[in-house]
């Protein structure tokens, strides 16, 4: 017996008529009555009788439509299943980000994205970047959104396409600075400053910065991470380098109900994010529609706050190849 063959003992089973299921499976009835014929012959048994025009089913008949029905069912459902994995309607994303975005950014967009689909499962982890580095590497997310760091040592096992945009200082409105159109990093000399712990390669690279500028750098706060810094600010106890997401989070959610302003650089001081996915983890088609429409919703975020986005991915040689906006 073939599928064909159960089809066609369903639609019988139905309709109890030959023309009738000929012209609901858009059929001739000779290629109806022969498949019912044949899956008669290969199970040795009369499946109908015949009374009138009509065809009436032996009592074995209705066992073998409980059967067939769970079988056509079942395939009709893998069906369904695969259609939506193919056009990223249903699948599992595993995904980490680091802690800024986790907060409200990175969660609003795949709840958008998303929607109310009861056949996606989501895993989302807030993580540190180098922790999202060594769990794209060892290849146990869909892919991540860090930080980026330049790896050292060994090849990676994680490919990287980057954004690169413009970094921003927040200050209290009423900060002597707060009129400017811009500033430069010795503006900031001595000045009371928010940022990140030393490890961080951000701040260590703000730090050397300042020292190219003959500056001084005066940290007074420390956080993990730029959107607990801006209580700090908008209370006037310090000012802080912060990346451009952190500038879209907070115009979106006014955490300090305007007090805090952000200036650009008179020499643009850029941040660097990465979008981190596995070598040898093959992505699903949802995992590829996610990743996609991320990058596009950063893209639009830094426009929205001009910060002069860039995109930009690093070959297996560490070379970049810029994508201009």
């Amino acid at each position: 017996m073939n599928l064909t063959q159960l089809t066609v003992f369903r639609e019988v089973m139905e309709t109890g008529s030959i023309s009738q299921t000929a012209k609901k499976l858009n059929r001739t009835q000779p290629a109806i009555s022969l498949a019912l014929k044949n899956l008669e012959k290969s199970l040795g048994l009369m499946l109908f009788e015949r009374k009138g025009r009509r065809l009436v089913p032996v009592p074995e008949a209705h066992y073998l439509l409980a059967e067939t029905t769970g079988i056509l069912d079942r395939l009709a459902s893998i069906s369904n299943t695969m259609e939506g994995l193919i056009k990223g309607h249903a699948g599992s994303l595993n995904i980490a980000t680091m802690p800024g975005p986790s907060a409200f950014l990175f969660p609003r967009f795949i709840s958008q994205s998303v929607g109310e689909n009861p056949e996606i499962r989501i895993t989302l982890s807030a993580r540190s970047s180098p922790q999202i580095m060594e769990l794209a590497g060892s290849q146990n997310i869909d892919f991540g959104f860090a930080d980026f760091e330049h790896s050292t040592g060994k090849k990676p096992q994680y490919s990287a396409e980057l954004i690169r945009a413009d970094c921003f200082c927040a200050l209290d409105r009423d900060h002597p600075l707060s009129s400017r159109q811009s500033l430069t990093l010795s503006d900031l000399d001595g000045t009371p400053m928010g940022g990140l712990h030393p490890s961080h390669p951000f701040q260590r690279k703000i730090r050397q910065e300042f020292e190219n500028v003959a500056a001084e750098y005066n940290p007074t706060v420390t956080c993990q991470y730029f959107l607990p810094l801006i209580p700090f600010v908008s209370s006037g106890q310090c000012c802080s380098i912060v990346d451009p997401l952190t500038v879209a989070t907070e115009r979106e959610l006014n955490f300090s109900n305007g007090k805090v302003v952000f200036l650009p650089f008179t020499k643009p001081l850029r941040y660097e994010y990465a979008i981190l996915e596995p070598n040898h983890r093959s992505p699903s088609q949802l995992a590829l529609q996610t990743k996609a429409g991320w990058k596009a919703e950063v893209l639009r975020m830094l426009d929205g706050v001009k910060a002069n986005p860039l995109s930009f991915w690093i070959d297996e040689e560490g070379t970049e190849h810029n994508r201009s906006l």
